[in-house]
């Protein structure tokens, strides 16, 4: 039974969930991944472990989230992916160095978070990418968007409207991090993040008149 004392004596377990469920929100993209990235540390929170070993898989959770989503790159910033499969079995292998001890638990969280990511990997397929960045768009802009598909899987396209379209919708993802790289005289804007599985999304931002930009993006 759930007393008023075990509440005082366990109150830094309640503290370390609430600081990992604060992650969450921050994962605009992908808040799928954020929710079960919360996996470990409940697991942890059920089991005899210390407020340190807590810590750090609050630690490592908000690592594998917060970058990403304020729109960080780089190798050192992982990708939505790896916090469903990397996250899990660096935390497992923290889990275990700092306890010692209850390897069943940190194992089985590593294994379920490779069977999610065959799951996530499964369900989407040549699915369309999701905002990435580029979706909402400059807010001075009138935006629509669809999507587009072909033999080599699908894409999201973005039409913006407005004084300066092409010149402001550039900006935009300069300012989101992405890297300008031409092919064909079309402006084409990339970034990339991922520890160990590399995630690459580029937009394709095509002219088509002073006040009229048409931004196809995708995930290589």
């Amino acid at each position: 039974m759930l007393t008023r004392e075990h509440v005082r004596a366990h109150w830094w377990r309640v503290a370390l969930v609430a600081a990992a469920i604060a992650v969450v929100p921050f994962a605009r993209n992908d808040p799928f991944a954020a929710v079960f990235g919360l996996l470990p540390v409940l697991v942890w929170a059920f089991s005899p472990g210390s407020p340190w070993t807590g810590a750090v898989l609050v630690a490592l959770l908000a690592w594998f989230v917060v970058p990403r989503e304020l729109d960080a790159t780089g190798p050192w910033v992982p990708a939505a992916i790896e916090v469903y499969w990397l996250y899990p079995l660096v935390a497992a292998v923290a889990w275990a160095a700092l306890e010692r001890r209850h390897f069943g638990r940190p194992t089985a969280v590593a294994l379920t978070g490779f069977a999610v990511t065959c799951g996530v990997l499964v369900t989407g397929w040549q699915a369309a990418p999701g905002d990435e960045g580029v979706y909402p768009g400059p807010p001075a802009l009138r935006i629509s968007q669809d999507i587009d598909c072909g033999s080599g899987g699908c894409w999201r396209v973005l039409t913006a409207t407005g004084d300066r379209a092409p010149e402001v919708v550039a900006g935009y993802l300069t300012a989101k991090n992405f890297t300008r790289n031409d092919i064909a005289a079309v402006p084409r804007f990339c970034r990339t993040v991922g520890l160990l599985v590399t995630h690459r999304t580029c937009a394709r931002v095509r002219p088509l008149g002073p006040a009229l930009a048409r931004v196809e993006w995708y995930v290589d």
